[in-house]
């Protein structure tokens, strides 16, 4: 298992504003632009970049998620007591 991933996301406050985001992004939106648009967090600045992280350190339900990503794929929708993230790894 990897020591080290990293990760962006799109974190919104409803499930019904996570599911437009992931519709788009099924329609071929890009993952960082739709970021920019839609998320609540600082890393929307960034197309939601998370930058690495490790065990640990996000909140459970979140790096559940991400660990369990190859590089490039896209996470259902994660609920957590931020809101609702669509999880990208990244690498």
């Amino acid at each position: 298992m990897a020591e080290k991933i990293r990760c962006s996301h799109i974190l919104v406050e409803k499930l019904s504003q996570a599911q437009q985001a992931m519709e788009l992004l099924k329609k071929g939106e890009s993952f960082e632009s739709l970021a920019q648009k839609y998320s609540i967090d600082s890393s929307r600045k960034r197309g939601g970049d998370l930058g690495y992280f490790g065990h640990g350190v996000m909140v459970k339900e979140f790096e559940k998620a991400a660990f369990s990503l190859e590089k490039g794929q896209v996470s259902e929708i994660v609920k957590t007591q931020f809101g609702y993230h669509i999880i990208k790894r990244t690498a």
